[in-house]
């Protein structure tokens, strides 16, 4: 058997797989049960089928990329803050994110997320 990941270790493997748009590297991060959450909101997805379905929509967009800009490591809690380069319909911007991840056992049990304020980029 594998050794367990630290926390640390599997969110930073779940960023690589995210940026790569490596569906099944990034869902090997989350539990089989994993729940995605607004934070402190509405859940998003429970499960590998819908968070697949999402992340897949969100990789259909060419320019998507999260930049980590600090990342805060408590037990099993890890908290990232990213900027998320996206294709909006009104064009290419950037919005930063929030993301809290409890890890258990290895993999991300539970996520939630934070999404400040959508800014779209001068047209080159």
């Amino acid at each position: 058997m594998a050794p367990v990941l630290s926390p640390l270790a599997v969110v930073q493997a779940q960023l690589d797989a995210y940026n790569a748009k490596d569906i099944d590297a990034l869902l090997a991060t989350y539990a089989p049960d994993a729940e995605q959450y607004v934070l402190h909101g509405e859940r998003l997805a429970q499960g590998h089928a819908q968070m697949r379905d999402r992340f897949l929509a969100r990789f259909a967009e060419p320019d998507l990329h999260a930049r980590l800009l600090s990342r805060t490591v408590v037990g099993a809690t890890v908290v990232d803050s990213e900027l998320i380069t996206r294709n909006f319909p009104e064009g290419l911007g950037t919005l930063e994110m929030l993301c809290v991840y409890e890890v258990v056992d290895g993999r991300i049990q539970r996520a939630s997320f934070a999404t400040g304020e959508k800014r779209l980029l001068p047209p080159p």
